[in-house]
């Protein structure tokens, strides 16, 4: 049974910092990422991380914030520096695993609220 469980979120002041946890469970994830929907926004891409560490992130927040992951734990973080308001948001976990038949399946955590004020 795959499980992806968020913790970390609250609420920050602008230029203080906040860490994400996502811990899986059922499988190594081949590619994981953040995504975050504000209020009457489309959910959109924050960063994503392989199982062998390549990452990739949204040009908004580039250069504040980090994502990595721990393989023996499957765990992925997301560790957020110079929080801005607009970093306000429901932050969702992402995991997908692609079959040796490369056939992807994706999931989503329950999201977790992050919120930043000014």
């Amino acid at each position: 049974q795959v499980q992806l469980v968020e913790s970390g979120g609250g609420l920050a002041q602008a230029g203080g910092s906040l860490r994400l946890s996502c811990a899986a469970s059922g499988s190594i994830f081949n590619v994981m990422g953040w995504y975050r929907q504000a209020p009457g926004k489309q959910r959109e891409l924050v960063a994503t991380i392989t199982s062998g560490g390549s990452t990739n992130y949204a040009d908004s927040v580039k250069g504040r914030v980090t994502i990595s992951r721990d393989n023996g734990k499957n765990t992925m973080y997301l560790q957020m520096n110079s929080l801005k308001p607009e970093d306000t948001a429901v932050y969702y976990c992402n995991a997908v695993r692609t079959t040796g038949w490369g056939i992807d399946y994706e999931y989503w955590g329950q999201g977790t609220q992050v919120t930043v004020s000014s």
